[in-house]
């Protein structure tokens, strides 16, 4: 498909072209009444945005959203401007009437700056998170210096957001056509900011499309299920929902179910990861004759990308590296690959898929190293994550911790007693892994400590105490906890 593109002079061949490509749009009786949904406005405010062009896109939202009724149970509407850092205009629930979203619109300044579009995605997904009711992003763009934002995107459309954007003329399509939730004819559009006007129209046509009333739609989508939504339409005494599914392209029914009437969602289970099922759901009643409802989703891989690799317990010469979240019925193995940075030579070393740190040796001292955790899968699939680590500059020899016990008093309480060499002592350094966490935790005791108690210990986390002298750190000594 292509994007739509409107310029000056082809406003003609656009509307001739919208009449014999697509069905007439049939809109409700009042706009105003029709929908109940959210909708956030990502504004770009950086300083590639012309004062004139910001203007203009501040005017067609005022009259994009003129007609609908605000609050909750129908439109809210919230605007999130994207700038070096993203600022918050108005949230959802600000607006509940016509007169405070206008002139809240008409005093947005522009922030400038660059466009860190990645970070105002990451707001929005958490504004937009589990909402009860359609959800829109609206990304009115000049579509420069996008940065990554294809990894966002697909994070909100996974917890059901849908992704309509208007871009002017220079922007960089690509990656827009790739980002847009179809289809791209009417969610996204590149105009000239003086023509923005002639797609008022169909832009709200599109956003009614998507929070009209009576809808269904998929939200929590997992690799295994989904739950769809609908808003009510029956009662318990006047009928009940029929509701069948199946893969994208399958006329045959996979299962079917018969819903009360109160029902306004349904979870299906057992289903496929990465496949395409259409979902169909018909109110009957004997009182009124209802459209069947569809919706299509894809159930995720089911795969976790790695959501955290650290490296702690660094010495001159060593560095451990950790990473989570295990998933060792899913992953073939880890490989970690390290090498100096700018340009030195990369070893390998290969994790088994239980195993979620290692400890990398003979390093320079005072080295930045690269140090990229790949989990191979047992699909052939490959997710990766890199981090830097610095070793410390090697040091004259210093005394070394004497002697380190652990002793267990709790499933997740362990006794650390150690000795060390007094003279010029500083104190100590302690480090351990907290449970339910892959972060280190790290503190500071004092000189006269010989021994602490430590609560929330992970199962076989690495337990390391080193003493601290006027000119550095001695050698640690580190022992593992039970499992």
């Amino acid at each position: 498909m292509r994007m739509r593109t409107i310029l000056p002079g082809c406003v003609f061949l656009w509307a001739m072209l919208q009449r014999g490509s697509s069905q007439p749009v049939e809109l409700p009786d009042s706009v105003s009444n029709c929908c109940e949904g959210d909708v956030l406005i990502l504004l770009d405010s950086s300083g590639s945005v012309a004062n004139y062009e910001f203007s203009r896109m501040l005017g067609f939202t005022a009259a994009l959203f003129e007609p609908f009724s605000l609050g909750r149970g129908h439109v809210r509407v919230g605007l999130l401007q994207v700038g070096t850092k993203p600022v918050l205009e108005f949230g959802l629930d600000v607006h509940s009437e016509q007169r405070s979203l206008q002139k809240s619109l008409i005093g947005i300044t522009q922030l400038q700056g660059s466009t860190n579009t990645k970070a105002a995605l990451r707001v929005a997904k958490r504004l937009l998170a589990d909402t009860p009711v359609p959800k829109v992003l609206l990304w009115l763009t000049d579509g420069v210096e996008l940065g990554n934002v294809e990894e966002p995107i697909a994070q909100l459309k996974a917890q059901g957001v849908s992704v309509l954007i208007v871009s002017s003329v220079h922007g960089d399509f690509h990656v827009l056509q790739r980002v847009v939730s179809p289809p791209l004819e009417s969610h996204l559009y590149s105009v000239d900011i003086d023509n923005i006007d002639i797609i008022t129209e169909p832009m709200r046509e599109a956003i009614i499309r998507i929070i009209r009333a009576e809808r269904l739609r998929a939200i929590h989508v997992t690799s295994h299920s989904a739950v769809l939504q609908w808003r009510p339409v029956l009662s318990t005494l006047s009928g009940y929902y029929d509701l069948w599914y199946s893969t994208t392209g399958n006329t045959h029914a996979e299962a079917r179910h018969i819903l009360p009437g109160e029902s306004s969602t349904v979870e299906l289970t057992e289903l496929r990861p990465e496949t395409t099922y259409s979902a169909f759901l018909r109110p009957e009643s004997n009182k009124r004759l209802f459209n069947t409802l569809t919706v299509s989703f894809t159930t995720l891989s089911g795969i976790l990308s790695l959501a955290v690799v650290s490296v702690h317990d660094a010495g001159p010469r060593q560095t451990r590296v950790s990473w989570g979240p295990l998933q060792p019925a899913l992953v073939q193995r880890y490989t970690v690959e390290y090498g100096a940075i700018p340009s030195g030579a990369v070893r390998t070393v290969i994790v088994e898929s239980r195993q979620n740190s290692t400890m990398l040796t003979d390093l320079e001292p005072g080295t930045v190293y690269l140090v990229t955790v790949s989990a191979v899968y047992k699909n052939g699939k490959k997710r990766a994550m890199s981090v830097k680590a610095c070793t410390q500059e090697a040091a004259a020899t210093l005394p070394a911790l004497a002697d380190l016990q652990l002793t267990t008093a709790t499933h997740d309480e362990v006794q650390v007693e150690w000795k060390a060499e007094q003279q010029g002592l500083g104190g100590f350094w302690l480090n351990f892994e907290k449970r339910g966490t892959y972060d280190s935790y790290s503190t500071y005791l004092p000189p006269s400590s010989h021994s602490t108690q430590l609560i929330n210990v992970a199962p076989s986390s690495r337990v390391c105490v080193s003493p601290i002298y006027g000119s550095g750190r001695g050698e640690g000594i580190c022992c593992t906890t039970e499992k």
